[in-house]
């Protein structure tokens, strides 16, 4: 009887417990509150629903934007984009040379290290950063410089493979590290489009190796990308990506240095799909006991902890099963948000009760976007806690 009357007093006070106020709120170093948080959205709900009649976050996260480094017209992008234009050759390319009246030169060559091209009986030919024609004439040059024809013979410089390059991709991007893409990976040769000649490829666009290097920040300005090659700096504008025009997408060679200015700011608009944004974000999640107890049997499988990039928060919990049940027992729960600032690389926990959240016409305020690696975990309802609590006194008392 006694050890009844324990348990019962354990299980009274386990119930007063659990029938205290709000654990306190998770503590960041980030001014969350005043919404000075990488994302305003980040800020805790600081007035009733009765009185949400606005929205700030656009407002709060535009206040602190640089000017765009690029202008409202982008002129010098657009001198940029002329003077870098055309497939240009790289180290490694795959190039057919042919030559009329004369097969001594004819064959197929791979740019050297150095950047030329070496044909026989000639001085080596810079390749790097050139287009065939370029080449072409350099050729000719030296055959008539040399006596190898009296006049200038017809000359085809074709590129028959275009080879991986690797660039140095820095500044607001998820993943800023030296890339190498845009190539025929391992062995695999395409023997038919090397005998076409003149193919061509997308591979080793300037938007591939910032897909390639974890896709732009929200914060990042793409009005300006920097692309530094042999000493010059060129700066393009990349907004069409997202304005449905046609963007500068440049061919990029071994050895360029990429750079993604930020405007220090978090930018909504650029919270969408696109060819330079992060190809999606894989999250991980912690889910909660009621109504399952892992998430296979929750129905978490690879297409909700895979989300397209621009998802938000509330969504998120949606897909994970984490919002609904039966309201007098499991419908009041709350999750947790675990994320980090991809500027200072500082950690951020947000807290939200989701069912206030469902019901507040301003939840778009407090409904942060997804980043790549974040996480979310779910917390029960009280109730559901608390029968919990019984199950595991109750084992206790047998």
């Amino acid at each position: 009887m006694a050890k009844c009357a324990g348990l019962g007093g354990i299980i009274l006070a386990a119930l007063a417990l659990s029938s205290c106020g709000r654990i306190d709120p998770p503590d960041n170093f980030e001014p969350i509150a005043t919404g000075d948080g990488y994302q305003a959205q980040y800020r805790e709900p600081d007035v009733t629903r009765a009185s949400a009649n606005f929205l700030r976050s656009a407002e709060i996260n535009a206040a602190k934007c640089k000017p765009l480094r690029g202008g409202a017209a982008g002129k010098g992008s657009a001198i940029a984009a002329v003077a870098l234009r055309g497939e240009r050759m790289s180290r490694n390319d795959l190039v057919n040379i042919r030559i009329s009246d004369d097969d001594t030169f004819n064959g197929d060559y791979v740019v050297s290290r150095d950047g030329t091209i070496k044909l026989p009986f000639l001085r080596p030919i810079q390749a790097q950063g050139r287009v065939t024609s370029q080449v072409e004439d350099e050729i000719a040059a030296q055959l008539l410089a040399d006596n190898f024809f009296d006049e200038r013979p017809r000359i085809s410089v074709r590129i028959a493979d275009f080879a991986s390059v690797t660039v140095g991709v820095s500044g607001a991007v998820f993943e800023p590290h030296a890339i190498e893409f845009g190539g025929v990976q391992g062995d695999r040769v395409d023997s038919r489009r090397q005998g076409a000649l003149g193919a061509s490829t997308e591979g080793r666009n300037l938007s591939a190796a910032l897909r390639a290097a974890g896709g732009v920040r929200p914060d990042a300005d793409i009005s300006a990308v920097e692309l530094r090659r042999g000493g010059k700096l060129y700066k393009l504008d990349m907004r069409g990506v997202f304005e449905g025009q046609n963007a500068v997408d440049v061919m990029l060679l071994t050895g360029d240095e990429i750079s993604v200015p930020s405007r220090g700011c978090f930018q909504e608009d650029l919270m969408r799909p696109s060819p330079i944004s992060p190809p999606g974000v894989s999250l991980f999640l912690s889910n909660l006991t009621q109504p399952a107890a892992g998430n296979a049997v929750s129905a978490i499988g690879r297409d909700v902890r895979e989300i397209p990039y621009g998802t938000r928060y509330l969504q998120a919990v949606i897909d994970t099963n984490c919002v609904g049940g039966a309201r007098a027992s499991s419908a009041h729960r709350s999750s947790v948000l675990f994320s980090r600032n991809p500027v200072t690389g500082v950690s951020v926990v947000i807290e939200r009760e989701i069912e206030d959240l469902l019901r507040r016409a301003d939840r778009d305020d407090y409904d942060p976007y997804l980043l790549p690696g974040d996480s979310i975990a779910c917390y029960d309802s009280t109730i559901t806690n608390i029968t919990e609590i019984g199950r595991v006194l109750g084992v206790l008392a047998l």
